[in-house]
């Protein structure tokens, strides 16, 4: 099945009770029916076709802002783009990604892998080591039905090599692979010391069925982070990829794949990648940052590169959740129902923006969000703060990745409120 194809069926999925906040009456039809009505959010006085609360929507306009201003960033800077896709696991978003540039998806463990073949992505950057043999068999029997499959994965020790090739013993075409260097002591994966790194090289030209084309890392696991100690990394790691070269261990490769780059830093790797030496074959400076294509309220709104580099752009957080005050059971409390089954609450609570009331809406002046249960949220009310019963409250949000991920079906709605698409998710 194509691509296309495949995108195409997700049109033709029946709403129903598994998707949360979609209006009740939409039931039975299916997914393109319903794009097709164009309904608003806010028919909730229509007395039928309104949406449930709580629902979390996808703004339009930013969504696609976000896209084109990564897209030039990285043009701007010469680095391949390999957004994460564990952030949406939405292979709407993957394509249109891939539609703005990027050179493929990143993914980080083999359910999503599959997820992304089954949508037609060509090429998957894993930033995970792979010792899982069923899915190593996998993945090489994609890599044999279709010659046009890239697929990149980690490696950070003898003993993963060791089992990867086992693994992969029957395999048709070898497994690309490059060594994660870690980011320092008490940091996540990776070899620790350069030393490793090259016994792992050793090991990968030792084994037939990998092939090793590069280095790659997360300069956000650096401990106690600072553009100062986040640019010594990123050196380290060209630096490591300039020693493999000069010892031969990347002949093999067709190009030096070199990557970094979470949502926090891509600014310094940027610059870093930009002063790398020429090696002896082109490089593919990849850059993995995922969390731009929502953006948020709180986490990457603080520490996005953009405030060190306004100059560069801006991205704007594209989620709001929509819930409904339930209870105001005194003048300093409140309760709407959405909880932690519904709102990313990992990193930051989530932020009161907006009240709705009757078609209209006001800032959601002295209110705070203090606590989530699993189906409350808490709010603290200042004397005067303007909410009742019945009112919606429009929340933003932190941290993308746990926020997807509570969601099947996403509305994306234009200003108006008019809904023009809907995201299906795979988690």
């Amino acid at each position: 099945m194509s691509s296309s194809e495949a995108l195409a069926r997700l049109a033709e999925e029946r709403v129903d009770h598994r998707f949360k906040g979609l209006p009740p009456d939409a039931d039975g039809l299916t997914v393109g029916e319903l794009t097709a009505q164009r309904r608003n959010l806010f028919a909730e006085d229509a007395g039928t076709g309104g949406f449930t609360t709580p629902l979390l929507v996808l703004s339009a306009e930013r969504l696609a802002h976000n896209l084109a201003v990564m897209e030039t960033y990285t043009a701007r800077h010469g680095l391949a783009f390999a957004p994460h896709g564990k952030t949406s696991m939405a292979p709407q978003l993957f394509h249109r990604q891939i539609e703005h540039g990027a050179w493929g998806i990143t993914l980080a463990v083999p359910h999503q892998v599959r997820v992304a073949r089954a949508f037609g992505i060509q090429r998957v950057f894993l930033a995970n080591e792979l010792v899982d043999a069923p899915a190593l068999r996998w993945v090489a029997a994609e890599l044999a039905a279709d010659p046009a499959f890239r697929f990149v994965c980690y490696v950070d020790s003898v003993r993963g090599v060791e089992l990867m090739d086992a693994a992969l013993k029957d395999c048709a075409r070898p497994v690309d692979v490059v060594i994660e260097l870690g980011a320092g002591a008490g940091a996540r994966t990776g070899v620790r010391t350069e030393a490793e790194a090259l016994a792992v090289a050793e090991a990968v030209a030792g084994a037939r069925t990998l092939r090793l084309v590069g280095v790659a890392g997360y300069e956000a696991q650096v401990p106690d982070a600072s553009p100062e100690r986040v640019r010594e990394w990123l050196g380290r790691l060209v630096a490591l990829a300039v020693e493999l070269d000069k010892a031969g261990r990347l002949a093999g490769a067709d190009e030096i794949v070199i990557s970094a780059g979470g949502s926090e830093w891509f600014d310094a790797v940027a610059d870093v990648f930009a002063a790398a030496p020429e090696l002896s074959r082109p490089v593919l400076k990849l850059l993995r940052s995922g969390a731009y294509v929502t953006h948020d309220d709180v986490h990457y709104s603080r520490l996005t590169p953009f405030n060190r580099v306004p100059g560069e752009g801006a991205l704007e957080p594209a989620f709001r959740l929509w819930a409904q005050v339930i209870s105001r059971p005194s003048a300093t409390e409140a309760f709407v129902n959405a909880g932690k089954r519904d709102a990313a609450y990992d990193l930051d609570l989530p932020v009161a923006h907006v009240v709705r009331r009757n078609g209209t809406e006001h800032p959601a002046t002295g209110i705070e969000v203090t606590a989530l249960s699993d189906q409350h949220l808490w709010l603290r009310t200042e004397p005067g703060a303007d909410v009742e019963a019945g009112d919606w409250i429009g929340l933003g949000l932190s941290h993308p990745c746990t926020s997807f991920d509570k969601w099947q079906l996403i509305p994306v709605a234009e200003a108006d409120g008019t809904v023009v698409e809907y995201i299906r998710t795979f988690f």
